[in-house]
């Protein structure tokens, strides 16, 4: 088929004429369809019934160590939910505190805990006259929500297929002493599904921070989430090689099992160096007793072990992996040889990054709502809601029926052909 950009202004006229009547009768199907978040499905959710029989009244609420999870304590977590968190984590389990149900919630608290009190000692960042921080993009909205709260100022980092440009990372960590930290979705990044490359974690490993209390801020939030057998990416751990390369102190890995078991539910954990995590332990003894270990205990007896889990996680997939190749066959069969978009094809994660024609995003977000399907705003996988190019758009697949997704991208494919031969009729 003709590249759009290739077709004289009458054809482009006539064909924006035929794609604004197909675009009213969409409208007219009274569609409510949400795609805006990246939420398990109620077929995901119904399928982790049991777990809740993992624990009744006349149920052993008593952890391996002799602790009644049912009391006050063990503030860093069971013994037994450590060590399955750091099996999740692949490292050992004294390098893991487990917290409450959500790791966003543990990240939003590390970064505020930086900003009132410092890092293991250094200067409370609210004192500092600049704090910045490293954006990989497009990334995660609610990573830049949380540092955007505390007025710290973003820095946009282009991601590449091996994960951010790591030429610019070193030079702004190695030379701006106000840089603090960095947000990274290693694997299966959000919204490309992009995993770093070995190369990638080496150079993260053997940064030379010009601040001491530099933190890269690894939240491996998609480690075990797959969607094929055989085909899976493999991330480099990150702890391991800041040990090898004399920086043990300068990640705090995140993770959860938010989209394991249940997102609101789950149990959390953090995963750092010995000194790293004796300083927050330092300061969350003032500000809880302890998590939920009735939980911690509940999702160990679930799964047992790492196998487990990645049991249970094929089961997910096999739910998901249908509706994430429908979003990429029907792309390819719609929009392949337009010139009008690129997308992205993932091995696991939750999402499929679509890249439009520049200055296009907002429009094709916007006629996507008024026919009735609801996206990621666009703008949201950038620092401050600003995409420079106006061109990233998020599609998180997961949560509608299939049938309902199918519709969604009849209405998205429309949207994005519709869109394209207005922004080239600007031109012509």
């Amino acid at each position: 088929m003709k590249k759009y950009e290739e077709m004289s202004r009458d054809e482009l006229l006539h064909l924006k004429k035929e794609l604004e009547r197909e675009y009213e009768d969409a409208k007219g199907l009274g569609l409510k369809l949400n795609m805006a978040r990246g939420l398990p499905s109620a077929e995901q959710l119904d399928m982790e019934a049991d777990f809740f029989g993992m624990l009744f009244p006349d149920s052993s609420f008593i952890s391996e160590a002799g602790v009644d999870c049912r009391n006050y304590g063990e503030l860093v977590g069971i013994s037994e939910a450590r060590r399955l968190m750091a099996q999740m984590m692949e490292i050992s389990p004294e390098e893991v505190i487990v917290f409450g149900n959500s790791s966003l919630n543990v990240m939003y608290d590390t970064v505020c805990r930086s900003m009132i009190l410092g890092v293991c000692g250094s200067t409370p960042w609210c004192k500092l006259p600049k704090v910045k921080f490293l954006c990989p993009v497009p990334g995660y909205d609610r990573h830049f929500a949380i540092t955007e709260q505390f007025g710290i100022e973003m820095i946009n980092i282009p991601m590449t297929k091996d994960g951010p440009d790591m030429d610019m990372v070193e030079e702004y960590v190695n030379n701006d002493s106000a840089v603090k930290g960095i947000w990274c979705v290693p694997k299966y990044s959000n919204p490309q599904g992009i995993t770093y490359s070995d190369e990638t974690v080496r150079r993260f490993a053997a940064l030379k921070p010009a601040a001491e209390d530099f933190r890269i801020y690894w939240d491996n939030a998609y480690t075990i989430h797959h969607l094929y057998n055989g085909k899976e990416d493999v991330l480099l751990e990150i702890l391991s090689e800041c040990r090898k390369a004399g920086n043990e102190d300068m990640v705090f890995k995140f993770c959860s099992t938010s989209k394991v078991t249940f997102p609101g539910s789950g149990i959390a954990a953090l995963g750092a160096s010995k000194k790293n995590l004796d300083f927050v332990k330092s300061v969350i003894t003032i500000q809880t007793i302890g998590h939920d270990k009735v939980n911690q205990l509940r999702h160990v007896r679930y799964f047992k072990d790492i196998n487990g889990m990645h049991e249970h996680m094929k089961k997910h997939a096999e739910i998901i992996r249908p509706k994430f190749e429908l979003v990429v066959n029907t792309l390819d069969k719609e929009l392949s040889g337009l010139g009008i978009g690129e997308w992205t094809n993932p091995n696991g994660g939750y999402f499929v990054s679509f890249e439009s024609m520049p200055g296009c995003a907002k429009d094709i977000v916007a006629l996507c709502k008024e026919a009735g399907v609801t996206l990621t705003g666009a703008g949201a996988t950038y620092p401050y809601k600003k995409d420079p190019k106006d061109s990233n758009i998020r599609i998180a697949p997961t949560y509608p029926k299939i049938s309902e997704l199918s519709e969604a991208l009849k209405i998205f494919v429309l949207c994005v052909k519709l869109s394209s031969v207005k922004k080239l009729l600007e031109a012509v």
